[in-house]
């Protein structure tokens, strides 16, 4: 057996401000001298520099301009509450930002990330504190878990600190329900909770659940019905007080095609990829690998999974000393629940709504809290064997080190067998992690031998360690990230706060294309773009790009090969940043090798600020009419690579949509009725005519821009446009993914909105008339369930009314019974 502990009987109730100054030193060591070095800002690598700043800045100024309706500078357009609730609408970091000017918000980056290290370990103090005696060590704990892999690998994810921070203080709320029997904080809890972020909510609800199933199991807590029902009930109180935040935003998912694979077959049971369970296993022995550049298992296709756990300086130790030692206590049991889900798709699934398209473990926080609580009552427990945890843990990394280090691979690369030892991706960052692993474990039963006889000794011994161990292994990881970074110089030079350089009077009136420059720069400038590197956009506007046969995932990008869609989506310029060294003979640059464009009828500008800027010779304005009309089962006899362009020349309509607007679409049941009946082969469509290539292609877009609206801007609440029309009635066509939300007059009579295009917009106009079209947009679900809100808050004021007032007489009935005795 290991030392036994001294008594130590040190009392203060300051630990939560010495958590948070303690955790708040660390992060400013960590992260200014990297602010430093990029002149004031912290830039990270990948998404953190392409999504979470310009997101930051983008949205920061639409609630200065008070505009959070419709935001036409995402994408095509999409809901600014349903789009960016996930990212950042939920966070209090966000709104700590709003009394800064729009070009201050990069240099807040760095700061709020600093202050989220902090107000995350002090969380977690405040759940640990409850559960240790020793409230120095519930701090010990709250460290741990602020700069623990998975808070370290996610730095790459600006907005999962928040959920991290969120979920001690949900456990702590239910504890004060379950132990204290304070009414009314677990409901507060609930609902900011989910507030916070949607998403992360349903693993902690899930979370939750399991975690009072196993106390009322285990009698930790003795289960009784009334309180049971009470929780209910405050639950319920919660999730409805979300709902002015939760409610558009299910709404603006609904239809998002990342959602739609649920567990089925072998998949449900069994990862199809073996590499996955050594990972998870690595992931909490060694420290936090690079998102994007997965190290231990490189076939695992885990890149950006957050599959992260490592506790600086203990390691595995801790975990293994508790169950080692106990055998039925509630923790032991929620730790292999947890690695249980870990293991199994379909449980994994759970913590993400079912869904199993993406292999993500980023639930993983809530294991690593588990894991710090089972470490810290290791250290409180004389009984702990530290030295035979110590052999476990360290004969476990060291032997993963070894058989991933000096595995004999054999790999073929140009046609050559080349033979070599280890089998991770980067030899030297796998060494590093394991070296500092080891060297933290090293470090850890040294400390142990040397000072655990005395517990003031110990405690003071075992904070230097894991200040030592989790700061080394921080800069590490952060330093990784951000040298590894191919994005920082190009934004600090010709992107942030860089769009005066910019000189094009009208940039801000058209949509510009930015394929193959660095993600989201358009947003960046807050001009219109048809590049958006954003996965939670509108539903309509994923449909859209399904049915013409392009990829849209988590970023729209539409290669060369796509010309077509540029014209159609009223693209304007082309910015192509003067990347140094590029293969023009690749998809890397606008130009080939000979100095033509990649895509026809685009002719130089200017170059500004970094950039080669194109003008598109096709170029059709913002509202414009279609003299064809065709179905969607029509167009579907149209070739992938051609419907682009197809586009071009008829507006797609469904069939009710053709016999609604039979008058201006030509649509009669007899012509139709080969198409619909049993030999639709028969069916002779106008797209049959069409004709590819780029004579087609620029007479295509000359006739559209010549019956186009006479002018077009977006306003606070939607947009407006002028037509004049000399002709009969037709369908006005907008390039705007279709919302629930608006609602249009023209003439200021109000329209019917058609989605045509498989995801745009279309409204009638009638002929030989001057029109003035009107679009107003509202948030679907926004009124409703700030009105579902409203409802929650005065049941929870009566809810606590009504606890006060039973307090109160049950108080006074003891006071009677105490005085009657006397």
């Amino acid at each position: 057996m290991g030392k036994r502990l001294n008594p130590y009987s040190v009392k203060s109730r300051h630990w939560l401000a010495l958590t948070f100054a303690a955790a708040l030193c660390m992060a400013l060591l960590l992260f200014v001298p990297f602010i430093v070095f990029n002149n004031g800002i912290f830039f990270y690598f990948g998404d953190f520099n392409v999504q979470e700043i310009p997101f930051y800045q983008l949205i920061h100024g639409q609630v200065r301009d008070g505009t959070l309706g419709w935001n036409h500078l995402t994408d095509l357009g999409t809901d600014t509450l349903a789009s960016y609730s996930f990212y950042l609408m939920g966070s209090p970091f966000f709104w700590l930002t709003i009394p800064f000017p729009n070009e201050f918000v990069p240099y807040l980056i760095g700061p709020i990330l600093i202050l989220k290290f902090a107000c995350t370990a002090s969380s977690a103090y405040l759940w640990l504190q409850r559960h240790v005696r020793f409230k120095g060590y519930a701090a010990v704990g709250g460290i741990l878990y602020a700069f623990s892999g998975f808070s370290l690998y996610n730095v790459f994810f600006f907005h999962f600190h928040e959920p991290m921070m969120m979920f001690p203080l949900l456990l702590a709320a239910l504890d004060c329900f379950l132990y204290d029997r304070r009414r009314g904080i677990f409901a507060v809890a609930v609902c900011a909770a989910c507030v916070v972020n949607y998403y992360f909510f349903v693993g902690q609800a899930l979370f939750v659940i399991m975690y009072f199933i196993v106390l009322a199991c285990t009698k930790t807590w003795k289960f009784r019905i009334t309180e049971f029902l009470l929780l209910a009930l405050e639950v319920l109180i919660g999730f409805a007080g979300a709902m002015f935040m939760l409610l558009p935003s299910v709404l603006g998912l609904l239809g998002n095609p990342r959602l739609d694979s649920y567990p089925k077959g072998w998949n449900a049971l069994v990862y199809d990829r073996p590499q996955r369970y050594w990972l998870m296993l690595l992931a909490f022995f060694f420290p936090a690998d690079i998102p994007a550049l997965p190290t231990f298992t490189p076939e695992s296709n885990c890149k950006w999974a957050s599959v992260a756990g490592w506790l600086p300086f203990f390691g595995m130790t801790g975990v293994i000393a508790y169950l080692q030692l106990h055998r039925k206590s509630w923790l032991k049991k929620m730790i292999l629940l947890l690695i249980l889900f870990a293991a199994v798709p379909a449980l994994n699934s759970m913590f993400q709504l079912l869904n199993i398209s993406i292999f993500y473990t980023r639930w993983f926080y809530m294991l690593v809290l588990m894991m710090v609580l089972a470490t810290l009552r290791s250290v409180e427990d004389t009984r702990a064997d530290w030295n035979r945890a110590f052999v476990w843990s360290a004969g476990i990394t060291a032997g993963f080190s070894l058989l991933i280090g000096v595995m004999p691979d054999l790999t073929e690369e140009k046609d050559k067998e080349i033979f070599r030892l280890g089998v991770e991706a980067d030899r030297i960052r796998f060494w590093i992690y394991a070296i500092f692993a080891l060297v933290g474990l090293l470090c850890f039963i040294l400390l142990y031998r040397k000072f655990g006889n005395t517990k003031r000794r110990w405690f003071v011994a075992m904070t230097a360690g894991v200040f030592a161990v989790a700061m080394g292994a921080s800069y590490f990881s952060v330093g990784t990230g951000v040298l590894e970074s191919g994005t920082t110089q190009t934004i600090q030079r010709y992107i942030i706060n860089q769009r005066d350089k910019i000189e094009i009077d009208d940039l801000e009136d058209v949509r510009s294309d930015f394929y193959k420059d660095v993600d989201n720069t358009a947003m960046y400038w807050k001009v219109q773009s048809i590049n958006c590197f954003q996965s939670s956009v509108s539903p309509s506007l994923m449909q859209f790009y399904k049915n013409i046969g392009i990829t849209r995932d988590v970023a729209s990008r539409p290669d060369f090969s796509a010309y077509g869609i540029r014209p159609l989506l009223s693209t304007k310029y082309y910015f192509d940043y003067n990347h140094d060294n590029l293969d023009h003979s690749k998809d890397e640059s606008f130009v080939d090798i000979d100095g033509n464009t990649k895509m026809p009828c685009w002719k130089f500008l200017k170059e500004c600020n970094g950039f080669d800027i194109y003008e598109n010779e096709c170029y059709i304005p913002m509202g414009f009419v279609f003299d064809n009309y065709v179905t969607e089962e029509e167009f579907d006899r149209v070739a992938d690579q051609n419907r682009p362009q197809a586009l071009l020349y008829g507006m797609v309509l469904t069939r009710e949509q053709m016999a609604k607007y039979s008058d201006i679409t030509g649509y009669t049941e007899k012509r139709y009725s080969a198409l619909y009946g049993t030999e639709p082969k028969l069916f002779k469509s106008s797209v049959e005519s069409y004709a590819f290539g780029e004579q087609p292609y620029r007479e295509a877009c000359e006739k559209l821009a010549q019956d186009c609206c006479d002018s077009f801007r977006y306003t606070d609440d939607g947009f407006c446009a002028e037509y004049e029309n000399f002709g009969s009635d037709k369908l006005m066509f907008f390039s705007i993914p279709y919302s629930e939300g608006f609602t249009a007059e023209v003439n200021g009579e109000p329209v019917d909105i058609e989605k045509v295009d498989f995801g745009l917009m279309a409204v009638r106009v009638p002929g030989k008339s001057k029109c003035d079209i009107v679009f107003h947009y509202e948030t679907p679900g926004f009124r409703l369930g700030l009105q579902v809100s409203a409802c929650a808050g005065i049941v929870l004021a009566v809810y606590l009314t009504a606890v006060l007032i039973i307090w109160i007489i049950r108080r006074k009935r003891n006071a009677i019974r105490k005085n009657s005795r006397i």
